[in-house]
């Protein structure tokens, strides 16, 4: 008998969390998303896990060999919709302490001549490089008005130091830090959702039906006489008012025709540009 071609079913991300954490994936995605997605967003509304955002999560946590149920990982709603994966500094010493090429780290704190904390040096080694990736983190540029920072900025200081050294010395992309993630709440996101309601309340509104009937044997003689086009006409209008489909065909069907000579006066066409 001959061999057989076995082929291998590839697993979904849940199934893949759920055998290395060894749970139910049924069990699993409910405590997930119970615990480790977020419950509101920025605004303080219902924030609704979909299927695709539940298995990009997942796919980022499994990459790194993460926990959630451990909180070494978790989700923030991203600033354009869907989820940002937030890294806690037990994930990113996890992310370190597993890599295979990690050979050792040290902290150094630095001090001004008053004995203050100014920075912290992170310096990380690989078995693979014969130079150690250094980096230094600045307190006064860190630093941020939560109690954390206030109450132990030593601390903080070594978990940014840490996490950014590890970022160069093994290439971590796709994740960000709590520090990071609470930015991204208190300054992008109030920032992006004005931006996207000032856009929406600048908007222009409908063009009116009496001033497009108003206004169309003036827009007919600027064709007919080559001065402008129908696509001319619809862009300039609906810069002052949006044009319906039924709108947009009346204009388009104003077909140029030819004519001798200037056949549109002046005064029509300033009438348009101030009108229109």
């Amino acid at each position: 008998m001959g061999n057989l071609a076995t082929l291998e079913t590839k697993r979904s991300p849940l199934a893949a969390m759920a055998e290395r954490l060894s749970i139910d994936p049924t069990e699993l995605q409910s405590i997930i998303k119970a615990t480790v997605m977020p419950a509101k967003d920025s605004n303080k509304q219902p924030f609704i896990v979909t299927n695709e955002q539940l298995v990009s999560f997942m796919s980022v946590a499994n990459a790194y060999g993460l926990d959630p149920l451990k909180r070494e990982i978790f989700a923030f709603p991203g600033k354009g919709g869907g989820i940002q994966p937030i890294v806690s500094i037990d994930g990113w010493l996890s992310i370190i302490n597993s890599h295979p090429q990690f050979d050792g780290m040290e902290l150094v704190e630095n001090f001004d001549e008053k004995k203050v904390l100014v920075s912290v040096t992170c310096t990380i080694y690989r078995k693979d490089r014969s130079r150690p990736t250094v980096v230094t983190e600045l307190l006064k540029e860190c630093k941020q008005n939560t109690d954390q920072w206030t109450n132990r900025p030593a601390r903080m200081l070594r978990h940014k130091a840490t996490i950014q050294c590890s970022r160069y010395a093994f290439g971590l992309g796709g994740i960000m830090d709590e520090d990071e993630g609470n930015y991204m709440e208190r300054e992008v996101a109030p920032v992006y959702q004005q931006s996207t309601e000032s856009s929406a309340s600048a908007a222009p509104p409908e063009y009116s039906e009496a001033d497009f009937a108003a206004n169309l044997p003036k827009w007919r003689t600027l064709i007919e006489g080559g001065r402008k086009t129908p696509d001319q006409i619809i862009a300039t209008v609906e810069s002052k008012g949006l044009l319906s489909e039924s709108q947009k065909d009346a204009v388009r069907n104003l077909v140029p025709i030819e004519v001798g000579g200037e056949f549109v006066d002046a005064a029509v066409e300033e009438f348009f540009n101030a009108t229109a």
